[in-house]
């Protein structure tokens, strides 16, 4: 039987949906505290984003602890009970293969504070409001 084949945009739109549903179950893992460990206990996680490769074999897992207190610490006690993680994965995605799973700290919050402070800096607006005043004088 010939294999089926697929256009890149619908390999892609099952990229996101897998990745989403990983970020899902662990999120629910993570909700439920279904990890045994202090640290995870005491902090809330939040999974923003997960991305997989191609071949679906590797997860990159972004993660934020609430407020970002204790990033570090909440990062190497996911980073310990990736075994656990990757196993509820794969038992529950029912996938030929199980996604090996790295945990990464979500830096888009950082970066999109960085940008604010960037575009309210007085010289940027200046530029702006100069580039805005010469767009209406053209018209």
């Amino acid at each position: 039987m010939a294999r089926q084949q697929t256009t890149p945009e619908q390999h892609s739109v099952r990229l996101l949906k897998v990745g989403e549903q990983v970020r899902h179950i662990i999120s629910e893992i993570l909700t439920r505290q279904q990890v045994h460990d202090a640290t995870l206990s005491a902090h809330t996680v939040s999974v923003t984003e997960v991305r997989m490769t191609p071949d679906l074999r590797q997860a990159g897992v972004y993660v934020k602890s609430l407020l970002g207190e204790d990033e570090e610490a909440v990062l190497k006690a996911l980073r310990t009970h990736t075994a656990f993680f990757q196993r509820e994965v794969a038992q529950r995605l029912k996938l030929k293969f199980a996604a090996k799973i790295q945990f990464r700290p979500d830096e888009t919050f950082e970066e999109a504070s960085r940008i604010d402070a960037l575009l309210n800096d007085p010289r940027v607006k200046r530029d702006l409001e100069e580039a805005a005043r010469d767009d209406d004088t053209e018209d």
